[in-house]
């Protein structure tokens, strides 16, 4: 028999069996492959997941509550707070940066506020025109060349590169909070500052719902955006298609 194409039948069906089989070989490539920036993307989904129904059950509805009850001085003054005990560490990220002017503005944001705006809770140092930075040891050993090793995806954490995670531990350690005793107090001053924190988030998970219909990927691809801009201070490279 020859085929409408002028083709024996059983060679044509053979050809479109082989160039279907081969194009699904290529669609199961791709897929395996997934982004490249995001090669343990099963666990990170599964992190995720768990993230979400602790955030839910948890986190946001304590948050919800700490919005609505505390006054917003109070509120502002936790901010503050806790923004000026973390400018000691971004002051000693800038200078293994090689930042020692933002160095010297950090240390100096430390002293004032510590200070002049009570123990941090008013930041009177930016008022004054010293800009706050944000540093930490994961953009450190970006400058200093390490890769960033992969998107991760931690739950209460969130998200972290394999580089940002190990930062992530060294922070902790630099941490005046993390090294706070007692025992108890430390992990009061812990828990306030992730509420607030959250708190302070609420306004923008409406725009992920709305925006996003992968939320995974939405906050991936936010986080990873937004962390080049911050090793590279606002001014990243153009990256290449």
């Amino acid at each position: 028999m020859i085929g409408m194409l002028g083709v024996p039948e059983t060679i044509y069906c053979r050809k479109l069996l082989a160039g279907g089989f081969l194009a699904l070989a290529l669609c199961g490539n791709a897929m395996a492959e997934g982004n490249p920036r995001d090669p343990y993307e099963g666990f990170n989904r599964a992190m995720f997941s768990v993230n979400e129904a602790v955030d839910k059950y948890a986190a946001k509805p304590i948050a919800r509550v700490y919005e609505s009850v505390a006054p917003l001085p109070v509120k502002a003054g936790v901010g503050n707070f806790f923004g000026n005990v973390g400018d000691l560490w971004i002051g000693a990220n800038s200078a293994m940066q090689g930042k020692f002017s933002d160095a010297g503005v950090d240390i100096s944001r430390l002293l004032i506020n510590s200070t002049i705006g009570i123990f941090g809770l008013f930041d009177v140092a930016s008022e004054l025109g010293l800009e706050k930075h944000e540093e930490d040891f994961g953009q450190t050993m970006a400058v200093w060349g390490v890769r960033d090793g992969g998107y991760l995806f931690w739950p209460i954490i969130g998200p972290r590169t394999v580089r940002d995670s190990a930062g992530w531990f060294i922070d902790s350690y630099g941490d005046p909070v993390w090294r706070a005793r007692p025992i108890a107090s430390r992990n009061s001053l812990l828990t306030l500052r992730f509420v607030d924190i959250r708190a302070s988030l609420l306004p923008a998970d409406k725009v992920v719902e709305e925006a996003a219909l992968d939320k995974y990927a939405y906050i991936r691809d936010a986080y990873l955006q937004r962390r080049r801009n911050q090793i590279f201070d606002g001014r990243p490279p153009r990256l290449d298609d």
